[in-house]
């Protein structure tokens, strides 16, 4: 399979996932009346599709561990299992965000749910796998927290109309981010190798992440669209049928970007100081591509204050800084 040889290749790859996380979701932009239950089935889809083909692809190429079909083959159990529950703890995190997203706005549900994700999800991993140097990793972490709340609060200075922040939106927002955070430590242990234990390789392990994404989705996805958590009217299946080819190949790409982004990310995580804690900080980087996305070429803030604007300035400052310290720490 083919894995980063050098520190260069690997942090190269979680820039990469940065992009990736960041990226997808304009794929929801391109189908805007595809309410977001019914996209999710073929971003789902797409998610598996994507880890099949990477594994048969690069997961098969070059001459670093197992080839791709072996790996799945041999993997342990244990390693099986966790990564399918990591897998599922994502797909459940992610469909309570989106629904407090709905529910409480984007300045409320996206710093407590990714600020919260951030802090969880660095901290734990780290107590999984120890690697680089904790000041800088928690430092930087810390920096990007603050660019995360910074962001919230220039979309919230654009909003002319902010949404009411209710307890539905917060708890929901609370929820997202505990298990957002919490997804990565299982997908570190799947990673992980023991004596007599060998790790599956990070191709593998990602099949097994997208199966337990795609699994968990037929009851969670069906429970939300006849009970929306956002206070709609239930989603009409039959819309699924009826909406455009465009529409069904936009979610599946926006399932295979996050999917490749993702890969990237397990392969950088296990190479030579990295670590799951710095791969997956690095990786919540997302947050401001997302924004750039929004600022640059959606012009989100085309006609908000100069407040916002100066807002989003900081927070471009206190991303980069973060992201450069945690970086760093691998190294020092």
């Amino acid at each position: 399979m083919m894995l980063p040889a050098t520190y260069q290749a690997a942090l190269f790859l979680m820039i990469f996932t940065m992009f990736c996380w960041g990226s997808w979701a304009n794929t929801l932009k391109m189908c805007p009346r595809f309410r977001f239950q019914l996209f999710y089935w073929d971003y789902a889809i797409g998610l598996t599709v994507a880890a099949i083909l990477l594994g048969l692809t690069a997961g098969s190429l070059g001459h670093s561990g197992q080839p791709f079909v072996d790996a799945v083959i041999q993997a342990p159990l244990s390693a099986i299992l966790f990564a399918a529950c990591g897998g599922v703890v994502f797909n459940i995190a992610n469909l309570l965000l989106v629904a407090a997203i709905d529910v409480a706005g984007l300045a409320v549900a996206f710093p407590v749910g990714i600020g919260l994700a951030l802090v969880v999800g660095a901290v734990s991993s780290y107590l999984v796998s120890p690697a680089g140097n904790p000041l800088l990793l928690f430092g930087g972490v810390a920096l990007v927290t603050v660019a995360i709340l910074l962001d919230a609060a220039a979309y919230r200075r654009r909003e002319s109309s902010a949404k009411a922040t209710t307890t539905r939106g917060i708890v929901l927002s609370l929820l997202a981010g505990v298990l957002m955070g919490c997804f990565y430590p299982l997908v570190a242990q799947a990673l992980s190798s023991t004596p007599g234990k060998p790790s599956p390789g990070p191709y593998a392990v990602a099949l097994f992440f997208a199966l337990g994404v795609l699994l968990s989705t037929i009851p969670a996805n069906l429970l939300l669209m006849a009970k929306p958590l956002d206070g709609k009217p239930p989603v009409d299946g039959q819309g699924y049928w009826r909406a455009p080819l465009g529409w069904h190949l936009a979610g599946a790409l926006g399932g295979a970007i996050w999917c490749i982004g993702t890969v990237a990310n397990f392969a950088a995580s296990g190479a030579h100081l990295v670590g799951p804690a710095v791969s997956y900080s690095i990786g919540q980087g997302a947050t401001m591509v997302s924004a750039c996305w929004g600022v640059f070429v959606w012009r989100e803030f085309a006609g908000a204050p100069r407040s916002a604007k100066l807002l989003l300035f900081f927070m471009f400052i206190f991303f980069l800084v973060g992201l450069s310290t945690v970086a760093l720490a691998p190294l020092y």
